[in-house]
């Protein structure tokens, strides 16, 4: 039986009324929030705060001064944006068949004199046995690929992918090379995967080509960056709200362990996301100041390829943009990457086009998952073997109620 909405819509009007009613805190805490970025706050000492304190929520460093506002440049006559996204079919024990697919879509657009595009999709079958476990080269323990694990595999050959487009590029023409979503892989670090499932995956899959691509921007007029829609974090506003903390370093357990949330004297500017106070700060086309996330798992386990931000306000929304801070070093680079990010939602009224369309390369619909496992039913059944899927499957596929 599919859900009765009848039965939730009363919790949904409750809802709705709470909301309603705390509407006019949050609205008080952004105003505070943002009277607080531009009140000439001193930005040495708050990066020495960020660096010493020890709190309960995440921070972020600012590179320059905290209430910067960056006007747009002109992007150069001729560049190329390119862009990779990538799905995958899973691993499913009701079908005969032990295997999963990855499927990598790549875009590169040219603009100027020599425009064009180019899109393709890059499908690959998992199936042998090396293919469908992380082993430990040092032991004799393995974990298989498949849920989560194997988003993050693909999300490592997406940037693979990534870099292989960059460096295809012509060594002396501006391009920028995006990707969809954060840089920073907290799926891949806070789930307690084993030491060499971590070295397989982050330090020879996702840091190497971070570490590619360094070399690459080294020696080209090349951008890197993710961009992450709407996004929800609050680092910069947690950061804000260091600056209402009267102890020096701030040590949220010892000295506000005991205080109910309402009483800090930080909590005037809780509960407000960077996106909502960068909305009210920023004028559209305009990019903040550059943050260093001081994420633990940038701090354990990225080394040299820490991450930086900024927020960039769009027409209808705010997004985030992430870059390695090495590049975050040249501000010629990161002007460069802001002017063609807003060049590309222009073209994808809203949306990076480049991203939107690899996108459209890489998605695996309902219909194609039922495609491939009807092609693989099919050569299982010209080579003899079983084709049988589990009662639970055919069960799901045959209702007869």
């Amino acid at each position: 039986m599919s859900l009765d909405i009848t039965k939730v819509a009363g919790q949904i009007g409750s809802m709705a009324e709470k909301l309603k009613q705390s509407g006019a805190e949050r609205s008080a805490a952004l105003t505070a929030a943002a009277t607080r970025l531009s009140s000439g706050i001193d930005t040495a000492t708050l990066r020495d705060k960020v660096r010493l304190s020890k709190t309960g929520f995440l921070l972020a460093a600012p590179s320059g001064e905290i209430d910067e506002r960056h006007q747009p440049s002109s992007p150069p006559p001729s560049y190329s944006v390119i862009a990779t996204d990538g799905s995958h079919i899973d691993f499913d024990r009701h079908h005969s068949a032990p295997c999963c697919l990855i499927n990598i879509g790549t875009v590169r657009l040219d603009y100027g004199d020599d425009f064009g595009a180019a899109l393709d999709s890059l499908p690959r079958l998992l199936s042998e046995d090396d293919e469908l476990v992380i082993r430990d080269p040092d032991g004799n323990r393995e974990t298989p690929l498949q849920g989560a694990l194997l988003g993050i595999k693909r999300d490592v050959e997406e940037f693979s992918a990534l870099a292989e487009l960059a460096a295809a590029l012509p060594p002396d023409h501006p391009a920028l090379a995006l990707s969809d979503g954060t840089l920073i892989r907290w799926s891949l670090t806070t789930q307690n995967y084993d030491a060499y499932v971590l070295r397989e995956l982050l330090d020879n899959g996702y840091l190497k080509c971070l570490g590619d691509f360094r070399k690459l921007c080294t020696g080209r007029p090349l951008g890197l960056a993710s961009y992450i829609s709407q996004p929800g974090g609050e680092e910069v506003v947690n950061t804000l709200r260091l600056t209402l903390c009267p102890w020096e370093p701030a040590n949220c357990d010892k000295h506000c362990g005991d205080l109910k949330p309402g009483t800090r004297p930080c909590d005037p500017l809780s509960g407000v996301s960077d996106s909502k106070l960068f909305d009210r700060f920023l004028d559209v086309g305009e990019r903040s100041a550059v943050f260093e996330s001081t994420s633990k798992v940038l701090g354990q386990y990225y080394g040299e390829h820490r991450i930086c931000f900024f927020y960039l306000k769009l027409e209808d929304e705010i997004a985030r943009v992430e870059l390695p801070c090495w590049l975050a070093e040249a501000p010629g680079r990161i002007a460069f990457i802001h002017s063609l990010i807003l060049e590309q939602v222009k073209k994808g009224n809203g949306y990076p086009v480049a991203l939107a369309e690899a996108h459209e390369q890489a998605v695996v619909t309902g219909a194609d998952r039922a495609v491939f496992y009807e092609v693989v039913d099919v050569y299982l059944a010209e080579q003899g073997l079983p084709t049988n899927i589990s009662a639970k499957s055919f069960i799901k596929q045959a209702r007869w109620v």
